[in-house]
């Protein structure tokens, strides 16, 4: 079958999971600064997730560039994604709440890494119906992204509880990591 509908329905997905974290964001009552202050925590952990859902949709798309069609086991394997990245909008709010406090932020971090484990399946699932000399096996053979991001979290979501904010960076160095798109692709498609 086409990827088409599979590629529309992400993007709806993702489109309503950075809806509904915008709009997790409450309005002060005060009409001063100082009624900014307590929005801080809040606004960054949107920013950190929708640069992270920002990244999925990038890759995603790089991704099914080089996909010509798709089967029911990538829709699952697809659906496994987007689950992991439906999560965002809570993990995001009770982190924003909460100023960072441990327990959000480790739990964060195990949304992140189980939502980078989904993408590694998902590329996994693809490369097994394209073959591995297709062009997508041909672009994806080694994903150290993908593995040394998994590591990462695996080492920062126990470290939130020694340090939540050392945890946070973590989780923003990986996001600096991959905000450049996987141009591996890129480079196989135009060869």
């Amino acid at each position: 079958m086409g990827k088409g509908r599979l590629e529309a329905f992400s993007d709806g997905v993702l489109a309503i999971i950075i809806t509904i974290m915008v709009l997790e964001m409450k309005v002060p009552h005060k009409a001063d600064l100082s009624g900014l202050r307590p929005l801080i925590p809040v606004f960054l952990s949107y920013v950190l997730s929708y640069v992270y859902i920002g990244i999925y949709w990038n890759n995603h798309h790089h991704l099914f560039q080089a996909v010509h069609s798709v089967k029911g086991s990538v829709l699952w394997a697809n659906l496994h994604l987007l689950f992991w990245l439906s999560l965002f909008p809570f993990m995001t709010g009770w982190m924003g709440e909460n100023a960072f406090a441990a327990i959000p932020v480790a739990v964060y971090g195990v949304v992140l890494m189980f939502a980078a484990i989904a993408y590694f399946i998902l590329t996994r699932v693809l490369i097994a119906n394209h073959g591995k000399d297709s062009t997508l096996g041909t672009a994806i053979r080694e994903d150290f992204k993908g593995k040394i991001s998994v590591i990462l979290y695996a080492v920062a979501i126990p470290l939130a509880f020694v340090n939540a904010w050392v945890a946070c960076l973590i989780y923003t160095v990986i996001a600096i990591f991959w905000l450049i798109p996987d141009r591996r692709i890129e480079k196989t498609l135009i060869q």
